[in-house]
């Protein structure tokens, strides 16, 4: 599929926020990546029945939204459950026989912060392992410009979200444009991982943050394709099931 302009769209690869502002976000769908764990719980407890997802910057934010919906109030601050919520940022924590027909308010340490960034696209959706064949369909059929836009870890690149990235590319890019070494470093990346994603990731920083807490369980989910295989599309600052 082409833009109405006849010219094949552009697939770009967007490795941290602070490089957000080089990227042609209002003419692109911007797919916000936060591997470990904000964008894989968010289509996990999307994919259990909840039936929507706001997405707050602030702690405060998520306590005030919470008690106005009575909604359930979740996030992480550093990988820990932020202090004043009552759930974390676990996938685990958001079994259907819990999240089914429920609202979740969640705020997270990278994640978040991304997608009120790029507020201005045409469209964001969110992206992860979990839902990484329903991220590829969606983007080739739309047929727009495409921005992968990477949470990375306080600004700082990560392995995990450029390693989605890169996975992304490796599916999809014979339907695009892709002139943009980052793209081009992240599919070089996630061939290199491809075979044993969790024993690559093994040297990352965010991995090796997360396992002091024990969650290598969490990690290893993270990293599986298709597990919770839905498209979350943000609509009216609301994260649903497209």
């Amino acid at each position: 599929m082409t833009e109405p302009n006849g010219s094949t769209p552009s697939l770009e690869v967007c490795l941290s926020p602070a490089l957000l502002h080089l990227y042609d976000v209002k003419n692109s769908i911007v797919v916000i990546i936060d591997v470990l764990r904000a964008t894989s719980t968010i289509c996990t407890a999307l994919y259990n029945g909840a039936a929507k997802i706001i997405p707050v910057a602030s702690v405060e934010e998520c306590v005030n939204i919470g008690r106005q919906l009575s909604a359930i109030t979740a996030g992480e601050r550093d990988g820990k459950i932020a202090e004043g919520l009552a759930y974390g940022n676990s996938p685990f924590e958001y079994p259907r026989d819990f999240i089914e027909g429920k609202i979740l308010v969640l705020t997270t340490t990278n994640g978040t912060k991304l997608l009120h960034m790029a507020k201005d696209a045409i469209q964001i959706i969110t992206g992860s392992f979990p839902n990484l064949s329903a991220v590829c369909e969606y983007l080739v059929a739309q047929g727009k410009n495409v921005i992968l836009g990477c949470a990375a870890w306080k600004d700082r690149v990560n392995m995990e979200d450029t390693l989605f990235a890169g996975a992304v590319v490796h599916r999809i890019k014979q339907h695009f444009n892709v002139n943009c070494d980052s793209a081009l470093a992240a599919e070089t990346l996630y061939n290199t991982a491809k075979d044993d994603i969790f024993g690559f990731m093994r040297q990352a920083s965010h991995f090796q943050r997360l396992s002091r807490y024990g969650l290598e369980k969490d990690i290893r989910y993270c990293l599986t394709p298709d597990s919770a295989n839905v498209l979350p599309i943000l609509q009216n600052g609301e994260l649903v099931v497209g």
